[in-house]
């Protein structure tokens, strides 16, 4: 379990990093949700087949017929949940989204393993780490009073489950098959259903318009934040597989230290390098963010000790 937590701790450190360089590359480019939702989620699933780089250390064998259908259907399920996480960055402001999509996320993974698997007890003390990093999450992220419409809370909740019932449709394929098959089967499903983009006429209208709302000066940038994503993606992957059934949705609720993270970096770039970021914190906000860091390593302290 020690392991899983590193890795997981790991991973979310590398999506904190793609995360900020999604904020360096919107504040720089002067643009607020510079989103295309369809050619993000492409690019995503294009980006997948680099996981064959793996086969020397894997080789690769074709999946049984038990466990092909779950690949397909996590591939699926991986690309549809992107596009819908996508699809509210682009209508909502990020700091909305984020609060709502990490706060139901880890209770749907919670359930679905009981779905899955049958009733998975915690204990007393781990069920209130869980408890604890939730609400440590949801302090930390949430940036503003969030204004919540139907719309709105239909939106986020669907990405919540999507993101929960990947997490758990992976754990399924782990238990079958070793860590890299698993993971290279994935996403070459993965970029299989990406390539189903292209038969719209009107996708690959978009695709070549050029419209993809970044700037062409950021190259270094994206490619930056892209393979911190992918990096940080095979982690959380590893650590799905690492940990037993029961201790999925409480890796998953530790969401909130990818948070502590780029409450981290975003601090240290204002105070260091105020021409790249400069972002005002007031006392009110400081206050928040240390509350929500103080009960995520109480929560965190629980499960080590």
């Amino acid at each position: 379990m020690v392991v899983a937590l590193l890795v997981i701790i790991l991973a979310y450190l590398f999506f904190s990093f793609s995360s900020f360089g999604d904020k360096l590359i919107l504040s720089g480019s002067r643009v607020r949700q510079s989103v295309n939702p369809r050619l993000y989620t492409f690019y995503i699933g294009m980006l997948g087949i680099l996981v064959v780089a793996f086969i020397p250390f894997a080789g690769l064998v074709w999946p049984s017929q038990a466990i092909l259908p779950w690949i397909i259907l996590e591939a699926a399920v991986f690309l549809v949940g992107l596009l819908a996480l996508f699809k509210a960055v682009e209508k909502f402001e990020v700091s909305r989204v984020v609060p709502v999509v990490g706060a139901f996320q880890p209770i749907f993974v919670l359930l679905l393993t009981w779905l899955f698997w049958g009733f998975q007890p915690l204990s007393g003390m781990e069920f209130l780490a869980f408890a604890l990093l939730i609400a440590g999450s949801i302090i930390i992220s949430m940036e503003k009073k969030p204004q919540v419409t139907l719309v709105f809370l239909c939106l986020t909740i669907l990405c919540s489950f999507l993101i929960a019932l990947d997490y758990t449709l992976s754990k399924v394929i782990f238990l079958e098959l070793p860590f890299l098959q698993g993971l290279i089967w994935m996403r070459v499903f993965t970029f299989a259903f990406a390539l189903l983009f292209l038969l719209s006429r009107k996708f690959r209208k978009e695709m070549f318009s050029g419209k993809t709302g970044l700037n062409k000066k950021n190259v270094f940038l994206l490619v930056f934040t892209q393979s911190s994503g992918a990096v940080a993606g095979i982690l959380q992957s590893l650590a799905i597989s690492l940990v037993s059934v029961a201790y999925l949705p409480i890796i998953n609720s530790l969401r909130g230290v990818q948070y502590v993270f780029l409450f981290i970096l975003t601090s240290a770039f204002s105070f260091f390098f105020p021409k790249v970021l400069k972002e005002e914190i007031s006392k009110k906000v400081l206050l928040q963010k240390v509350a929500g860091i103080i009960i995520i390593v109480v929560g965190l302290a629980i499960l080590i000790y």
